[in-house]
C-alpha cells in the first residue's frame, strides 16, 4: 500500500509520540507516569502506548492552561521562545 493511502496508526509508541511533539523520550514517558498524558502499558515489558486522540486531549489542555496563565499575566505572551 502506498505510503500516502496507509492509515495513521491509533497507537503511538514513545519514540513516535516524542517526535510528534517534538520533545524527549524522558519527558513523554514523566508524563505519563504524571497521568498528563494518558496511556497503558501492554505486555511482559510493560511496553507503553499511546492512543492518538490522547495526544490532541493533552495538546488541547496545555493550549487553555497556558492560555488562562497568559490571561492570569503568570507568563508574557511574547511568542516562541525556543531560540533561548
Amino acid at each position: 500500500m502506498p505510503e500516502e493511502n496507509k492509515p495513521s496508526p491509533r497507537f503511538l509508541t514513545i519514540d513516535q509520540v516524542a517526535t510528534e511533539l517534538n520533545i524527549g523520550q524522558p519527558l513523554v514517558r514523566g508524563l505519563l507516569k504524571s497521568g498528563e498524558l494518558r496511556g497503558f502499558q501492554l505486555g511482559g515489558r510493560g511496553l507503553w502506548r499511546i492512543g492518538r486522540q490522547d495526544i490532541e486531549d493533552y495538546v488541547s489542555e496545555a493550549y487553555r492552561r497556558t492560555a488562562e496563565r497568559i490571561a492570569a499575566g503568570e507568563i508574557e505572551d511574547d511568542g516562541d521562545q525556543d531560540s533561548e
